[in-house]
Parts: C-alpha cells; structure tokens; sequence
C-alpha cells in the first residue's frame, strides 16, 4: 500500500517479485493470473523487450518493459531490489517457460529474498514437464541437467551421470542433438531408452523415442529442427541375486 502525502509517495510495505511463466509455444497456455499480474505490475522485466513485447501486445497489457538478461542481472538487481522495498510490485518473465529454469532468474530472486521481499512464482508452462510425462520414462524420481556445457565439460557431466538411476533431463540446441546423441550412446550405451522432444505445444510438437542407436540413426537421417527436450532412462538398478539354500 502506498500513502500520498504533500506530493510524495511514501511506501507502508515492501512490494513483491512475481516469476511469472510464459508459453513455451501455444499463446493458450498463458493462464488468466499471469495475464492478470503482468498488467497489475509497476515493472515488468525480460529478457528480450522485442519477444516480449510481442506477447504483451498478444494479451493487450500496456505495460514498461526492462531488459533483464544473463549479462546485465548482476548490474541491474540492486537497484530493482530498493524498487521492491520502495512498495513496488515487479514481474520477471523470460522469452519461453517459468524463469530460473535455464533462464534469467535464480539470482534476483536471491538477492530479493536476502532483503526479505516476498517472492511468488506463479504455475506455468515450462518445457521438461511435458517431455518427461510424455516420454514414457519413469517420472517418479527424475534429475533435470539443462543445458550441457556446448565445449569443455560436456563429456565429464555425462559420464559422471553414467550410474545415474533417476530418469534425466537435459535442454539441447537441434545444432547439438546429433552430437548429444553420439556422446549418450559412448556413456549409456547405445540399448538405453530415450525420448527428444521437440517444439513441445507448437504445431510441429514431436517425441522420437527408442533407444539411444535408434534415436541417433533417426536425426542423423533427419535433420533436427527446433529447440529440444532430451529424456534419458536412468542406470537400471542391479537387481540382488536370490539367497539360495
């Protein structure tokens, strides 16, 4: 709540930072809360004022747009974090899905919470839900990797994943799907199961599933097109042999 007095604005509480998640894909999975907080916010902040501003035009929200991205957020989050103890309300979205998750968002949202502001991150699209309950996989007990290191690193990560039981998840570029593949077959082995989905809630929506040679022969043959979900089965657990008497 915020007091007008002599022509100053004084604010009786802190305001809060919403994260609020946007359509993958299909403008249908905008719900009517995150419509309703983007044109209720002070600031709305984003990764690209251009995607992002064609989505506000979509939902007809008028509404000031800043830039907020990977290379700015350290710069810029002290000073929207006295914005949020100042009373204002403030929504961070990202190009696609739910902020944080591979996107801008973690360390705003920390800092905010260090300064003791409520933080909210309202239900949302977000890519790997869909894939892995599609995936035919077991989705009881997953780990979600995101994004692989593109050079250095990429190897290690895997095969320090090799004993991995849990189902896993990782985000891969179409430019690096083959290349992933390759490198799964070499750890995993190429009888493991896996599932790539691709442009999840767009018209052109698509699960490959089988496993990793299976899957691999299919891009090498096909070229890969837009951005992917990877599923991977976990290492079966070793199952102990019967106590015989």
């Amino acid at each position: 709540m915020r007091l007008h007095l002599f022509g100053l604005t004084l604010s009786t509480t802190m305001g809060i930072l919403y994260l609020v998640p946007t359509p993958v894909g299909n403008m249908e999975d905008m719900t009517l809360r995150a419509i309703r907080i983007l044109k209720e916010a002070d600031l709305v902040l984003c990764e690209d004022t251009r995607t992002s501003g064609i989505l506000l035009k979509h939902f007809d929200i008028h509404n000031h747009l800043m830039a907020h991205h990977k290379f700015n957020e350290h710069g810029t989050s002290a000073g929207i974090v006295e914005r949020l103890k100042g009373g204002e309300t403030i929504a961070l979205i990202s190009d696609a899905g739910t902020p944080g998750i591979s996107d801008p968002g973690f360390f705003l949202a920390r800092e905010a919470i260090a300064a003791g502001i409520t933080v909210q991150t309202l239900p949302g699209a977000t890519a790997f839900v869909p894939a892995l309950v599609s995936s035919g996989l077991p989705c009881d007990r997953f780990c979600f990797e995101g994004f692989l290191p593109q050079k250095k690193g990429r190897m290690s990560r895997l095969e320090a994943l090799a004993d991995e039981e849990r189902t896993m998840i990782f985000y891969e570029s179409p430019y690096r799907v083959v290349k992933l593949l390759e490198q799964m077959k070499e750890v995993f082995g190429e009888d493991r199961q896996v599932s790539c989905c691709r442009e999840i809630s767009k018209i052109h929506e698509e699960s490959v599933r089988g496993t990793i040679a299976e899957v691999l022969a299919h891009f090498q043959g096909t070229a890969p097109r837009g951005e992917f979900v990877v599923v991977a089965a976990g290492k079966k657990e070793e199952k102990k042999g019967e106590d015989k008497r």
